[in-house]
């Protein structure tokens, strides 16, 4: 029997994934994977026994990738399981923006004990007129999952859309809607977007991807939507863009002391994957995640080692080699182990960015000094038999 173990919360139908033979437990130490939302991993030391991680969610800034790999533990997250519900609040943030929505529910709020309310409202509701969508052009920086969808939308909406990516493969074979260009460049967006929308992961390259390099080639009254990460963007540089009205307003889903206590900031307590379809979502993927990894040693969404599609056992042993190296060492390995077990009837191999996963599988039971000497290799990680 599995165990696995939550660190949060996790969608009680998307548990219900995995079969029979799985056993949700309450003590870590117990553990062989760990499923986790937005639980800060960075201090937790894992118990031996965990050999994977599934992050219910896209963004992995809560968990040690690269401490992880060298242990051992591949990490997965659910990239587009929670796509659509992202998309959606995406949308509502920019109609709150346009249409100053959020002004007109305050002043509600605030004259709610007038008894002419109906009459005070038609001298009132002139300080709240905004625009309309239809027409405009949103700038899309990401076409990922989220980045995509959103665009597909607002060109349904009649909206012009500009997207950028450094890498246009997350898009290959998909048919662009007639009213997107991919734009050459960020600096095309900035110069024509009415709307900007950043949908990207933090990381060393684009943490304050925004700044106020970027913010003075930017369209006079745009509106900055940030559902990503907070730190995409250069807070103090922002604070002075919005005093200065040349950003209109800044939509943002990840508020923080200071952006929180901005004028022309909406925003919006992490809402993004906060329905009840994409945590079941989520959910049910980060679970078929770890059960092919589990079970069959498959790979799929990993953010610390490459993945790596495996057909099912075919033979009486299946050994999985997990190794960090300089160089790709697969064929040495490879070499190591038909030297000990010559019967290999497959061979899986993957390598990127210093991480290798090698997986063979054996007509012959593994025998247990096998497994000794590789794992007194210093790169390899994590061995185990299937």
């Amino acid at each position: 029997m599995y165990k696995i173990h939550c660190l949060n919360n996790i969608s009680k139908s998307g548990l219900e994934t995995f079969p029979d033979h799985y056993k949700i437990v309450e003590n870590i130490e117990q553990a062989d994977a760990l499923l986790v939302r937005s639980y800060k991993m960075h201090e937790l030391d894992l118990p031996s026994s965990v050999l994977a991680i599934a992050r219910a969610g896209a963004g992995v800034n809560n968990i040690p990738l690269e401490r992880y790999a060298n242990e051992g533990v591949v990490v997965f997250n659910t990239p587009g399981a929670n796509a659509n519900a992202v998309k959606e609040l995406t949308l509502a943030g920019m109609l709150i923006a346009s249409r100053h929505i959020n002004l007109g529910l305050t002043w509600v709020s605030e004259n709610k004990e007038d008894t002419d309310i109906q009459k005070s409202i038609e001298k009132a509701k002139k300080a709240f007129a905004g625009t309309e969508i239809l027409g405009k052009t949103i700038g899309i920086i990401g076409l990922g999952a989220i980045g995509f969808k959103l665009a597909k939308s607002c060109a349904a909406l009649g909206m012009n859309v500009l997207g950028y990516d450094r890498d246009l493969n997350v898009i290959k074979g998909e048919i662009l809607p007639e009213s997107m260009k991919i734009a050459d460049s960020n600096e095309e967006i900035y110069a024509s977007a009415d709307f900007i929308s950043l949908h990207l992961p933090l990381n060393d390259h684009t943490k304050h991807i925004i700044d106020k390099k970027v913010m003075q080639h930017m369209k006079d009254g745009v509106v900055l939507l940030n559902f990503s990460r907070d730190q995409l963007v250069n807070d103090d540089d922002l604070e002075d863009f919005l005093t200065s009205g040349k950003i209109k307003a800044y939509v943002t889903d990840f508020p923080n002391y200071k952006t929180a206590n901005m004028e022309h900031v909406i925003a919006i307590p992490h809402l993004g994957a906060s329905t009840a379809e994409a945590e079941e979502n989520c959910a049910a993927m980060a679970a078929e995640e770890i059960k092919d990894y589990l079970e069959l040693g498959i790979i799929r969404n990993s953010v610390n080692y490459p993945d790596i599609e495996l057909t099912k056992k075919l033979c009486k042993s299946r050994l999985i080699i997990l190794y960090h190296s300089q160089t790709d060492m697969r064929e040495t390995i490879i070499s190591d182990v038909i030297g000990e077990a010559p019967n290999v009837c497959h061979a899986y191999q993957a390598f990127k960015r210093e991480y290798g996963v090698i997986v063979l599988d054996i007509d012959d039971l593994v025998d247990s000094k096998l497994i000794l000497d590789l794992k007194a290799h210093k790169e390899i990680t994590h061995v185990r038999v299937i």
